[in-house]
């Protein structure tokens, strides 16, 4: 009976009995499942979005045209 064995980077590596090789797909899809990270800095924290449509402040600004006022003669 003869083992599974895959090829790695430090050679040909037998594999326990019951335990399959790591496939390309498999290390794609891990990798695809795991959060967005910026290239430039890694550890740096995203700062919030407080601009235009989503700027919370702005909300309590009054609106520029009110449709709740009677029109001016």
């Amino acid at each position: 009976m003869s083992r599974a064995s895959e090829t790695t980077e430090a050679g040909e590596q037998r594999l326990v009995t019951g335990v399959r090789p790591i496939t390309l797909r498999d290390r794609l899809d891990w990798q695809a499942a795991q959060p967005l990270r910026p290239k430039r800095n890694p550890d740096c924290q995203q700062r919030a979005c407080d601009l235009g449509l989503f700027d919370e402040v702005g909300r309590a600004q009054i609106d520029l045209l009110r449709t709740d006022r009677e029109p001016e003669p």
